[in-house]
């Protein structure tokens, strides 16, 4: 375990925060389904003493929900003998070093195709080289990917966005704005995933203590940007058109997530446990042979006016 000075500094404050904030999410979330007797889950692991990943976690999930059709949210500690490629592609001086992680990861999938997807992740990365000082580092950010855009929804998540990072530095939300834009990309589809938020990664600068205050209060932050838009969309009325667009629509998103996402490439290439690293999968979704998109419809609009980066403050 990591030794630091000041109490504040602490990767257990870190673990107990991440914990605490995963109940706080799944809490709210799970109060949407009071009609659909719906509950989350609670799924306590723990990796077995001969496997090469050791450590435990919290996954919760909630599936068949009236509004949310699966929402899953896991908290995971995990401690590995050796940090996997995906983690040292900007730290090639840390390759091969001792590391212990933790953080909260979530993905949202609303049944009403007017409701967006949200995924959050917030977590805290430690290696330990033998003869030196530990090293520690943050990572998160939130990012929002509707079927069908609303310019209050993404206008609003954004400038949620850019409040929790404000005290940390002016500079903090154009640059994690414009690195989720260039992070949440298909490239070989060539679009964005969604309309975007903010990301950041091996994230230090501002020391430990500030780091990871800029982390948590990201994390805090989700439940403001997301609630009033699944408040907004939930009960809107929606036909077979917009039910079978939302699932051509989450095809994307899969592909993203196994294609491109490092998080998803880490928990499998350091032997993390499958079900939580892909509770992010939809549900349902499905894919079409070069599907024309009318020219003039809702569905159109989302490629026009919502996939393309744009300043939405």
């Amino acid at each position: 375990m990591i030794s630091q000075n000041s109490t504040l500094s602490s990767p257990q404050v870190v673990k107990d925060y991440l914990i605490a904030l995963q109940t706080s999410i799944t809490t709210a979330i799970g109060a949407f389904e009071v009609n659909s007797s719906k509950t989350f889950v609670v799924d306590r692991w723990k990796k077995a003493a001969d496997e090469p990943l050791q450590g435990e976690g919290i996954t919760q999930i909630l599936e068949g929900g009236e509004v949310f059709e699966r929402a899953g949210c896991g908290f995971s500690h995990v401690r590995g003998a050796k940090l996997p490629p995906s983690a040292t592609q900007h730290r090639p001086e840390l390759a091969g070093a001792p590391f212990e992680a933790m953080g909260v990861s979530l993905v949202f999938h609303p049944r009403n195709p007017y409701a967006p997807i949200v995924h959050m992740n917030v977590r805290m990365l430690a290696a330990t080289v033998p003869g030196k000082d530990p090293v520690c580092w943050f990572g998160g950010g939130m990012d929002l990917t509707p079927y069908y855009g609303f310019e209050e929804d993404a206008v609003h998540f954004h400038q949620t966005c850019k409040t929790a990072l404000a005290p940390f530095g002016d500079d903090k939300y154009p640059k994690f704005k414009t690195w989720c834009d260039e992070y949440f990309y298909l490239k070989h589809r060539q679009e964005q995933r969604g309309v975007g938020g903010v990301f950041f990664d091996d994230f230090s600068e501002l020391g430990f203590e500030q780091s990871s205050a800029m982390m948590q209060s990201v994390g805090s932050s989700l439940l403001d940007a997301y609630l009033p838009i699944v408040n907004r969309r939930k009960d809107m009325p929606y036909t077979e058109r917009e039910r079978e667009f939302q699932l051509y629509r989450r095809g994307r998103y899969v592909e993203f997530n196994l294609v491109w996402d490092r998080g998803t490439h880490f928990g499998l290439q350091s032997g993390g446990r499958t079900e939580s690293i892909l509770l992010s999968m939809p549900p349902l979704a499905s894919w079409s042979y070069q599907r024309p998109i009318e020219a003039g419809t809702p569905e159109a609009k989302l490629y026009t006016d919502f996939l393309p980066r744009r300043e939405w403050l």
